[in-house]
């Protein structure tokens, strides 16, 4: 379907598009081939900083550990930073593609893990080197600066506020708007995004319930806390069926239960990891606090040794975007996608740190788009 027409501003920045796919195709494929862990990403960085560079930018490596900053001053106007994610996941691919990662890494906990970008944060990196590219040879059609941002570290919650605590804010100038994408599941070549929240808030936390381990020939001389932990994962389950609202949001997943190395010995203690996705302050609050409440109930009812111990492992900000920024970008992708192809979408319970530039940023706008790249 054609395009509506553009204007000469936007014509101008993309008249080279075509010319620079075949680049990002296979800048895309080598960093697919080449994944990293979070907060590892030194070769996709030097990439990234390489491609600025070239592109006429100021670079500065190394922002929270392996994050890239480049700016390009272009007179007087506004500050807009474009922000990509670079880091993969600890998981073996098995698409059977020509680049297909075959790469294995040592994790924070010195494990040997499989790695593989099985979230689009390899398209993302492609798609910011194109767009400044694209921006630094059509400098005639824009005045402002334009800030890029490579953040390392989004899959543990870490790189947006490594950033940040790095002088991120202190550093660089302060962006006017905050623009972020990320790729979805859904029909190619359109793209998605509305005003309000986004992307959910979320909380992962790990429990130890603590019991007294026997044989289990004698399970009268234990406190099983096997049997503590599947009460604790069953009770956990009416949170949100009988505590949140049905006009509310939330969800309660509880991923690793682990306990024990023998069929026949009651263990000493239980491990328990669990997720929290939410949209509103209020309904997250009153989930953690249920969670603590149910947690210490059982483990009290349970007859524990000691309380349970209950350790925060990383937390995503709630993304809000700005309603104005949001409007004005779904009217510019209407007048050059058509109509058709921008959707509006919803909050999604996927989470993602790039709410943390907004908070972090005092008078700054952020808005995460999302792109459809599979049907």
């Amino acid at each position: 379907m054609a395009a509506h027409p553009l204007t000469k501003d936007a014509a101008a920045v993309l008249r080279d598009i075509g010319k620079l796919l075949p680049e990002l195709e296979a800048l895309y494929k080598d960093v697919h081939a080449h994944p990293e862990l979070s907060m590892q990403e030194t070769r996709t960085a030097g990439i990234a900083a390489d491609r600025l560079e070239k592109a006429g930018f100021e670079v500065t490596t190394g922002v929270g550990k392996t994050g890239v900053v480049g700016l390009l001053r272009n007179g007087e106007g506004a500050t807009v930073m474009l922000r990509a994610d670079m880091d993969a996941l600890p998981i073996e691919e098995s698409t059977g593609l020509a680049y297909a990662s075959k790469v294995t890494a040592k994790d924070a906990e010195g494990n040997t893990v499989p790695v593989g970008h099985m979230c689009g944060h390899d398209m993302h990196v492609a798609w910011l080197v194109g767009a400044a590219t694209l921006l630094s040879k059509a400098r005639d059609g824009w005045k402002g600066t334009l800030m890029a941002v490579f953040q390392p570290g989004e899959e543990t919650a870490q790189g947006a506020q490594a950033m940040i605590d790095d002088g991120l804010l202190k550093r660089f100038p302060t962006p006017d708007v905050v623009l972020g994408q990320h790729v979805m599941v859904g029909p190619a070549g359109t793209v998605a995004g509305s005003a309000g929240p986004i992307t959910s808030a979320a909380d992962s936390l790990q429990i130890r319930l603590f019991g007294r381990g026997a044989h289990g020939s004698m399970p009268q001389a234990s406190v099983d806390p096997v049997v503590m932990a599947a009460s604790v994962v069953l009770r956990l389950q009416t949170i949100v069926s009988r505590e949140v609202a049905a006009t509310d949001a939330a969800v309660v997943t509880v991923g690793v239960l682990q306990a024990g190395t023998k069929e026949n010995v009651i263990p000493d203690d239980a491990v328990i990891k669990l997720n929290v996705r939410t949209f509103d302050a209020g309904v997250r609050k009153h989930v953690l606090a249920a969670i603590e409440r149910i947690v210490n109930a059982e483990a009290e009812a349970s007859g524990a040794p000691r309380k349970p111990e209950i350790t925060p492992l990383d937390r995503y900000p709630l993304n809000v975007n700005d309603e104005t920024a949001s409007n004005r970008i779904a009217e510019a992708f209407r007048g050059y996608f058509s109509p058709e192809r921008v959707k509006h979408t919803g909050p999604a319970p996927a989470s993602e740190d790039f709410g943390c530039f907004g908070t972090g940023m005092a008078g700054a706008v952020c808005v995460l788009v999302r792109r459809r790249q599979r049907s």
